[in-house]
């Protein structure tokens, strides 16, 4: 896949649940309050600007949006853009710590992170994937992230986190923009829930 990198300004974070959820009129949410300039373009991925509804959380190169939360079904749908990289800038350690403990701190415990804007993945130790792991499995909890692209895949492969977090083919291609988040959830639940049954 060529990446048209020119144009991620105009990658917007997927907006047709805002309906149902926005995260910065959540008050539990690690980003309530935050304010959106859609004219002025600051974060960066690559020195091309992306667009300004994507929140930022510590990292120099990857940026979110929590898309939905369920609080009774305990899960959060978060969309990504840029490049995930834990060699350089320890990206899963400003995740885990800046938003993934603030969300299982109020019980989030199955998260379903949509990585097709994703653009590379370097990887380095897996702790903090394993003490997320740890955080969310006791209580039936899991990690899916979907549409991730087959360099990335690859790359996190090597790293060796399928040992901690679902991915790889079974949850790619899911065209999940026409679903309500719900049913994207029940999707990804099904599918995890079917390889526990293979493996028993």
């Amino acid at each position: 896949m060529r990446y048209n990198y020119e144009l991620m300004h105009d990658i917007e974070p997927h907006f047709k649940w805002r309906d149902q959820y926005i995260a910065s009129e959540d008050k539990q949410s690690p980003f309530f309050g935050c304010i959106y300039d859609e004219f002025n373009f600051t974060h960066k991925v690559y020195n091309y600007f992306i667009h300004p509804q994507w929140d930022e959380f510590g990292s120099a190169t990857l940026y979110m949006k929590i898309l939905f939360v369920d609080y009774d079904e305990k899960f959060a749908i978060i969309e990504l853009i840029g490049e995930w990289n834990d060699t350089l800038h320890n990206d899963v350690k400003f995740l885990k710590r800046e938003i993934i403990d603030v969300l299982n701190a109020n019980h989030i415990n199955k998260y379903i992170l949509i990585c097709e804007n994703v653009l590379n993945f370097h990887g380095s130790d897996d702790c903090y994937y394993e003490e997320w792991y740890e955080d969310v499995c006791e209580d039936g909890g899991w990690i899916c992230l979907i549409n991730t692209l087959d360099h990335v895949e690859q790359e996190m492969k090597d790293t060796r986190l399928q040992y901690f977090i679902n991915f790889g083919e079974r949850f790619n291609n899911l065209n999940w923009r026409v679903l309500k988040p719900q049913i994207v959830f029940k999707t990804v639940e099904t599918i995890i829930h079917e390889d526990v049954k293979r493996l028993v």
